[in-house]
């Protein structure tokens, strides 16, 4: 019995070299966000996995939100939580509990969890270095854009603070929040600005962390994963995904358009999803390509 596991510890090593071997030196963009991020031993599988990357040469960049953690922030503050054409809408003084809660909490908590297993992490926000700047973004209701408030949307992106801390031997965790030109502060939806950040690093892959198995070929009617699809199929099938999905697949697609060669939605609710992804032949989750 000791011998078998041990060939089949051995074997999955084996199958994890060629991947090893390509990725070494890579950067990876890792949107973390979902149930991933609220139970305790997912979180910490999630924090190992990235530490795993990071030892084993490759250069992981987090980014996250915090979707569950503001709203129950919101609650205690009595503040309602509401959203419009899927997007939260976020007064001045909403936009203060989201700045506290992602950029003070979250993104700590990450940090921590990350930090356990060395002096690899460190937490910025979108704020930092100018790393996002946004433009106030309207929501669409019948065709009419709607003001939402504080919600951006990302029109630039300067990566060089990122890159100081990647070659340093660091490993970045960011909240998204943005900044814009007129120093109104904006929150920003963490799937975009993940796409965003991996195309300014010009990384090697977008991998999106969420909380179903992939992108189901015609949900709820077919709940076959789609393993695979190309740039042009994923945006002729856009307007027929749920609500939920859109702004995930929405970031993949503006990855590889942008130049990033590979773009993954996983499902993170698998223990050590990440490492499957990249590390095995038959990884999991849907991955987009260019066309």
């Amino acid at each position: 019995m000791r011998l078998t596991t041990a060939q089949t510890k051995a074997e999955a090593l084996i199958e994890a070299l060629p991947w090893l071997t390509r990725f070494h030196g890579a950067t990876v963009v890792i949107k973390y966000g979902g149930n991933a991020m609220t139970e305790e031993a997912l979180k910490e599988g999630f924090a190992e996995d990235v530490v795993f990357l990071h030892q084993a040469g490759l250069r992981p960049v987090v980014v996250h939100g915090g979707g569950p953690q503001i709203s129950d922030a919101l609650n205690k503050a009595g503040i309602a939580s509401t959203f419009t054409a899927g997007l939260r809408v976020t007064t001045p003084e909403a936009m203060q509990v989201v700045r506290m809660v992602l950029t003070g909490q979250v993104n700590r908590d990450i940090v921590g969890l990350v930090n356990r297993h060395g002096p690899f992490a460190v937490g910025m926000s979108g704020e930092d270095a100018h790393l996002f700047t946004a433009v106030r973004k309207h929501a669409i209701v019948d065709g009419e854009p709607v003001d939402i408030g504080q919600v951006g949307e990302i029109i630039k992106v300067d990566p060089g603070a990122v890159n100081a801390l990647l070659d340093n031997g660091r490993i970045p965790v960011i909240s998204s929040v943005a900044r814009g030109d007129d120093n109104e502060i904006y929150n920003v939806n963490a799937d975009t600005a993940a796409a965003a950040l991996a195309v300014a690093l010009q990384a090697q892959k977008l991998i999106v962390l969420t909380d179903v198995e992939g992108l189901y070929a015609s949900w709820p009617d077919d709940t076959d994963v789609i393993d695979l699809l190309t740039a042009d199929e994923l945006e002729a099938m856009l307007p027929t995904l749920s609500s939920g999905m859109v702004p995930k697949m929405e970031a993949c697609l503006t990855a590889v358009r942008g130049g990033v060669p590979r773009a993954h939605v996983l499902d993170g609710r698998v223990p050590h999803s990440l490492l499957l992804e990249i590390f095995t032949n038959e990884g999991i989750g849907t991955m987009v390509m260019p066309s």
